[in-house]
């Protein structure tokens, strides 16, 4: 069996040993550990591995809370110690913009964490019933695999969630379409938690009081979505409370539906928006251009700063819901929103939206690489770039300090998601 030295983690947290010049990944290994492995999958140039021994550990190995870890694949870093997986994650920003990018920033800010359990305020859970038995399981996809998990509870959910595993077993299962139901998804709120159900087949009404009773006895609230993403609706309790996060720092409260795209760590996404207003620094007499804003995570703080905002986005959905909460937060009269798809963005297009003083971009994992090439003469003084992927902040990077004359000023990691393997980070751009 073959021992290897693990010189670091790859952006996947797999540790990363050579042999023969050849890169070998190592599921579970840790940097600076002398481990045994088995490859089982060889290629010309790396091979991946599993981890059969810890020959010397790293004094970043620790116990992983979870029982379940190792076998589910919600969580890829459980055995390493929290402040050692944001140190990880701050050298894959780094290493991403050199080795893709060629470009370092002037300076590192510090890195952006928060409690690293129950942290994950929305969830998709994998539905499955298995025939021999009937059973429902519910829960993460297995390590790199298609089964579900047969997990009991999970730590990295709320714990109010994490015990409604169990029960959600027990209801799915006695519903009549319980070998239909594949997904269940989780959006913890302010004043409630919600549970959407794709129900492609009708409910009888033995399921619909199924779920009421659930839903009274646990205090959660059911939606459904009989179709496409626009048939969601509330199903019960019809009246109470609100779906919605807050900006507590910036007086603002946030309405949402189970499928809009909102962070899953309340906690550190406050930080990550004060971060980016104190970086971008809005002042009252500006106009500020906020690229990809969903529903208005950072343009209604940075309206509430005084400075005139536009928000661009490519669903219309959120838009609209982005608009009702600028009007819910006294801010209408300093947003404007707009609908556009920036992965075609051009020069021109851009153009028409009219100058800019600073800008913020908070794209998909895709990047934003359109819209920073479309940056003309009248480009921003500032841009903040908050990113969930270090690849595509590289390349945009590149493009805006090599093409378009920006300094590249500062990077940090942001730990939106602790013990997994996903980076993301934020990075601030200036004209000289």
């Amino acid at each position: 069996m073959p021992i290897g030295i693990i010189a670091s983690l790859d952006h996947e947290a797999r540790g990363i040993t050579r042999l023969d010049g050849k890169a070998i990944f190592v599921d579970g290994a840790l940097p600076g550990e002398t481990v045994e492995y088995a490859s089982f999958r060889r290629k010309s140039k790396f091979e991946l591995a599993h981890l059969v021994r810890v020959l010397k550990p790293s004094n970043a190995r620790v116990e992983p809370r979870c029982p379940h870890f190792g076998v589910c694949g919600g969580c890829a870093m459980q055995h390493m110690d929290p402040s050692a997986q944001l140190a990880a994650k701050q050298r894959v920003l780094e290493d991403s913009l050199w080795h893709i990018g060629r470009i370092r920033p002037e300076a590192i800010l510090p890195p952006i964490q928060g409690e690293p359990w129950g942290y994950r305020h929305r969830a998709r859970l994998a539905v499955r019933q298995v025939a021999k038995n009937g059973e429902v399981l519910i829960g993460f996809h297995e390590w790199r695999s298609s089964y579900i998990a047969d997990i009991h509870s999970c730590v990295i959910l709320p714990p109010h969630v994490s015990a409604l595993l169990l029960p959600m077993r027990k209801l799915f299962q006695a519903l009549s379409i319980a070998d239909q139901i594949r997904e269940a998804e989780v959006a913890v709120g302010e004043h409630c938690t919600a549970i959407l159900l794709r129900i492609l087949t009708p409910l009888t009404a033995a399921d619909e009081q199924y779920l009421r009773d659930f839903a009274d006895l646990h205090a959660i609230v059911f939606y459904l979505q009989p179709k496409g993403p626009d048939t969601v609706y509330r199903f019960h309790p019809l009246p109470g409370p609100r779906l919605s996060y807050t900006l507590p720092e910036f007086g603002l409260e946030l309405d949402f539906k189970p499928t809009d795209f909102t962070q899953v760590n309340h906690a550190v996404n406050r930080v990550l928006v004060r971060r980016a207003l104190r970086l971008l620094d809005p002042q009252p007499e500006e106009r500020i251009a906020d690229m990809f804003c969903g529903l208005g995570n950072f343009t209604l703080p940075i309206a509430r700063s005084g400075a005139m905002v536009v928000g661009i986005e490519g669903s219309a959905a959120l838009v609209k819901r982005g608009g009702e909460s600028a009007q819910a937060n006294g801010l209408a009269d300093r947003v404007e929103f707009g609908v556009a798809n920036l992965f075609e963005c051009t020069e021109q297009s851009l153009a028409r939206l009219g100058h800019f003083d600073k800008m913020l971009i908070d794209p998909p994992r895709e990047g934003a690489v359109e819209l920073v090439r479309s940056l003309g003469k009248d480009a921003p003084s500032r841009i903040v770039y908050v990113s969930c992927n270090p690849g595509t902040l590289a390349r945009d990077a590149t493009v805006l300090v090599t093409e378009k004359g920006y300094r590249f000023v500062a990077a940090g990691a942001v730990n939106m998601f602790p013990h997994t393997a996903h980076v993301e980070s934020i990075g601030v751009f200036e004209r000289p």
